[in-house]
C-alpha cells in the first residue's frame, strides 16, 4: 500500500487531551521494557532526549527506571507539553524530567549532548524522515545508545481498519480516526533500512516487534 501522509503537527486541545487520557500502556511499556533489556549496562547517569515526547509518558516511565538520569522530553505542541506537565507521575520526577519546546531540526539543541535518545511515533508524522535520522546523529555523543518506535504501514486500508479495531476498540473516534491514519503514514521496515543507510546511521538496526511496531536501536 502506497504511504499516505498526514499532518506533522497535531496539537489541538481535543487531540492533546484524549491523547493524555488514552491507554498507551501495552506500546509504552513494551517501548521502556525494550530500553531497558538492550541497554542494561547502561551508565548510572546521563543524559537522555525523548524527540517527540508527545504527553511525556515515556519519558516519565524512562526517569523513574533510571533515577540517576536527566530526561529531556522535546516536542513541538505546546499543547502536548502543557498535558506533559499535567501528567500525574510528573512531580515525582520533576527534578530530573523537564519538557521543551522545540521543531526538529532545532539548532539550539546541545549537539554531541545526548547519552541517549529515544523516539516513539514521531517519525510518521515528518515529511522529511530524514529530519530524525539526521538530528539523532548531529544530537548523540559518543556512545550514546538509540531507540526509535514507530508503527509498521499494513498492506493494505482494510489490513489497518483490522488492527484498529483490535486495538482501539471502544476508543474515542478522534483517536480512532488518528490510530488508523497514521498506519496509513507509517513507514515499512525496509524504508526505515534505507533511511538509515541514507544518513549513515550503520550501527542502528530495525526489527519488527509487534504486530504493529518495528523497533531501531544501537548505539552510535
Amino acid at each position: 500500500m502506497k504511504r499516505v501522509p498526514e499532518p506533522e503537527l497535531m496539537d489541538s486541545e481535543e487531540q492533546t487531551l484524549a491523547y493524555a487520557h488514552a491507554d498507551f500502556e501495552e506500546s509504552n511499556s513494551l517501548f521502556t521494557r525494550e530500553f531497558l533489556e538492550r541497554f542494561e549496562g547502561l551508565a548510572g547517569s546521563g543524559s537522555m532526549a525523548d524527540l517527540g515526547c508527545g504527553p511525556g509518558d515515556i519519558a516519565i516511565r524512562l526517569a523513574n527506571a533510571l533515577p540517576g538520569w536527566q530526561v529531556t522530553g522535546i516536542d513541538a505542541g505546546e499543547n502536548m507539553l502543557r498535558r506533559a506537565r499535567e501528567h500525574p507521575g510528573y512531580p515525582a520526577v520533576a527534578d530530573r524530567v523537564s519538557f521543551h519546546l522545540a521543531y526538529l531540526p532545532d539548532p539550539t539543541l546541545q549537539a554531541g549532548g545526548w547519552n541517549a535518545l529515544v523516539s516513539n511515533s514521531l517519525l510518521h508524522h515528518l515529511p522529511d524522515p530524514q529530519v530524525l535520522w539526521n538530528s539523532i546523529g548531529q544530537l548523540a555523543a559518543d556512545g550514546a545508545a538509540v531507540q526509535v518506535m514507530d508503527l509498521v504501514r499494513p498492506e493494505s486500508k482494510l489490513a489497518a481498519t483490522d488492527l484498529v479495531d483490535r486495538y482501539a476498540d471502544g476508543a474515542p473516534e478522534i483517536l480512532r480516526e488518528d490510530f488508523y491514519n497514521s498506519l496509513l503514514a507509517a513507514y515499512t521496515v525496509e524504508e526505515v533500512t534505507q533511511q538509515l543507510e541514507q544518513a549513515r546511521l550503520d550501527s542502528l538496526r530495525v526489527e519488527t516487534v509487534s504486530d504493529r511496531h518495528w523497533l531501531v536501536s544501537g548505539t552510535l
